[in-house]
């Protein structure tokens, strides 16, 4: 079904003069070895089809919309970026073979097109303003940075008939259709093109599928296995309230003490292990740490998981549409499909929880620490967001990041998370390049607005200081920590 070269400058002819003062609006690429160009003329729009196939080599008008794959081909993807909006300046078909030249004039100066519609190996190359092959949709790496001479022209011999041929013997145009010749190969071939590009379109949203379902399903498993280390935590609270009850018993350097369990009704005797290097206060409030971190891990973890089953569930639901032959390509207005189906809403109290509008870290020992970017998130993290017992800390004598550790009314901090939040003051403050200086820290109910003064200027009083250094392994942890 091959076209002759005879044939192919028939259709050029008829085509050309319609595009004559053109521009291009619009290009796709629905099939790996085809290319539409959407191109506006005065009064039309034109839809000029090339098609590259063994066999059904060819180029012509069509009226009918070709479904696009989801995400356009990198050919695609560089002539839109190149040639969108470039000038037709001449349409012709080289004599004696069937090759097309399409002759533009884009935003970076004078370019082409060269359609080479053989039987076997056609192309498509894209030429820059000297004649060098800058992209072929065969992705022919040989051509790339050559410059393009046409193949030598070998005198034509008689062939065969070929019955299942098109019969394109000229006809004349009439009102109804201007373009018979373009018309009759387009009724032609259409069915099966457009079953060709569906089919295109399914592997290529198949395979995005896949690929994020092996993605959402490492989330998942990740987030499954944080969920269960804290987990391990959920009955510190008793032993930490034990511990407490207990706390005259205590001695430093014991490696386990024996309790009576007052939360059992039977009253057992329960053996609670002890770090022998810390003191019973520090051991104590070592157990309620490990019972926040569950806390906190029930509190984050479990919507986002949530979230992302939700997705899961639907990427599967799609993929079993796509095995049983049911699934439909998503349209939007005009007949377009290049957008890809729209991922699931995500939960966006959680998002607003998790990602904003301060920068946002975990501590050591579980508790939240945010951190303002700038004097406004500054003035809105102190005097919007943190309650009056929570941690408030800031670089001494420098300008820099206010600080707020969440703590629960009653509690004290923990040194580790004194340092952890102390750290993060120095690296958003001035002094991060010296690497080291004082930060200052009080509750949250002795820090005042400046008054008179810019957003984020405040006064401080009953503050605490400490010394600290940018540690490296303590930010990477404090980073990871946010990341999750």
């Amino acid at each position: 079904m091959a076209l002759t070269a005879t044939e192919i400058g028939s259709i050029v002819q008829e085509f050309a003069p319609a595009l004559a003062d053109g521009w291009i609006q619009k290009i796709s690429q629905p099939l790996s070895d085809t290319l539409i160009l959407e191109v506006r003329v005065p009064g039309h729009t034109r839809r000029l089809l090339c098609s590259l196939r063994n066999d059904t080599a060819r180029v012509h008008f069509v009226d009918q919309h070709l479904p696009n794959p989801p995400t356009p081909p990198s050919f695609c993807q560089l002539l839109r970026a190149r040639i969108q909006g470039a000038r037709i300046d001449a349409i012709c078909h080289i004599p004696g073979d069937r090759i097309v030249r399409l002759d533009l004039t884009s935003r970076d100066g004078p370019v082409s097109l060269i359609a080479e519609l053989f039987s076997r190996n056609g192309d498509l190359l894209f030429l820059d303003g000297e004649g060098r092959t800058v992209a072929t949709i065969r992705h022919n790496k040989d051509r790339v940075g050559q410059t393009y001479e046409p193949p030598t022209a070998i005198p034509s011999r008689p062939t065969p008939h070929d019955p299942a041929a098109p019969e394109l013997e000229p006809q004349l145009p009439t009102d109804q259709n201007p373009f018979p010749l373009s018309s009759r190969l387009e009724i032609l071939y259409r069915e099966r093109e457009a079953e060709l590009s569906h089919q295109t379109q399914i592997r290529q949203r198949e395979s995005g599928l896949r690929k994020n379902l092996k993605k959402l399903l490492r989330r998942m498993a990740a987030l499954r296995h944080d969920l269960d280390q804290a987990g391990r935590y959920e009955s510190y609270a008793r032993y930490g309230e034990l511990l407490k009850a207990n706390l005259g018993l205590l001695k430093k350097g014991q490696s386990a003490v024996s309790v009576v369990d007052y939360y059992d009704e039977q009253l057992p005797e329960l053996t609670i292990p002890l770090d022998p290097t810390k003191g019973p206060q520090t051991n104590m409030d070592a157990y309620f740490a490990k019972y926040r971190k569950f806390v906190s891990a029930q509190r984050e973890i479990s919507p986002r998981l949530t979230v992302i089953e939700t997705e899961v569930q639907q990427t599967q639901a799609e993929l079993e549409m796509i095995k049983q032959g049911t699934w439909q390509a998503p349209s939007t207005e005009g007949g377009s499909t290049e957008r890809v189906t729209p991922a699931p809403r995500r939960n966006r109290a959680v998002d607003r929880e998790s990602r904003g509008p301060f920068r946002r870290f975990v501590s050591s020992d579980g508790h939240p620490i945010l951190v303002g970017r700038n004097a406004r998130e500054n003035d809105e993290l102190t005097f919007g967001h943190a309650k009056s017992e929570d941690l408030w800390l800031h670089a001494r004598g420098t300008p820099g990041s206010h600080v707020v550790v969440r703590l629960d009314k009653g509690t004290e901090p923990p040194p580790e998370t004194v340092r952890d939040a102390a750290t993060l003051a120095l690296l958003y403050s001035d002094l991060k390049k010296s690497g080291k200086g004082d930060v200052i820290y009080t509750r949250r109910k002795w820090v005042k607005k400046a008054k008179g003064q810019a957003p984020g200027a405040v006064t401080v009083t009953q503050e605490k200081s400490i010394y600290v250094t940018l540690d490296k392994p303590r930010l990477d942890a404090l980073k990871s920590r946010g990341a999750q």
